[in-house]
């Protein structure tokens, strides 16, 4: 049986928005200001150890195109990623949920165009071992809402932005989770994982 895992970067107010700057939003291009290089290193060796360890990502249509056209043209020296952990992203099993994406770019990618939820369980019960969603706000939200995710990871940087995306902008209900494990990354960020109560 799967389970999925949410894994996200977010600002001390909850804000998952624009981390690097590049959606044009006000306030976006927090994730490169207030980290020093130690907290960056640390950062991609636990996002290296993370991918090494799921059988698959799950991503939304607009997720999947900007992680497909970073990464199939990407600089080796490029910070935020490790080789080890791009290789790996490259060779997972993909599956995009989306109504309108025809050509998924990356190889190894399956597109999920019909009922988001029935298509999530059904991968859940074919997948063994853990499904890991990079961003994918709407998608995420879907997951959360029906009771679809297992586990919330999140990396929180030393930032309040005050407005922008959040990942629980519009639960229609509480949603209990449990703590599993907290931990310091480099000098400045602190990573949080969660189970969700499945009530």
């Amino acid at each position: 049986m799967g389970k999925i895992v949410i894994s996200s970067n977010v600002t001390l107010d909850g804000v998952v928005q624009d981390p690097d700057g590049e959606e044009g939003f006000e306030r976006g291009g927090w994730f490169h200001q207030f980290v020093g290089s130690k907290d960056l290193e640390d950062w991609v060796a636990r996002e290296t150890e993370e991918a090494l360890g799921v059988e698959a990502l799950l991503l939304g249509g607009r997720s999947s195109e900007w992680f497909a056209s970073r990464m199939l043209s990407r600089d080796d020296a490029d910070i935020r990623v490790s080789p080890e952990w791009a290789d790996r992203v490259k060779s997972l099993p993909k599956y995009i949920v989306s109504s309108t994406l025809e050509d998924p770019q990356w190889s190894n990618a399956t597109v999920l165009n019909g009922d988001a939820v029935k298509e999530i369980s059904e991968l859940k019960r074919k997948v063994d071992g853990e499904i890991l969603v990079y961003g994918s706000y709407q998608l995420v939200r879907t997951l959360i809402e029906q009771n679809l995710a297992d586990e919330l990871r999140l990396v929180v940087f030393p930032v309040v932005l005050g407005t922008g995306l959040r990942i629980f902008d519009e639960t229609s209900d509480k949603k209990p989770l449990h703590l599993v494990n907290t931990r310091k990354i480099g000098d400045g960020l602190v990573f949080y994982t969660y189970e969700f109560v499945q009530g």
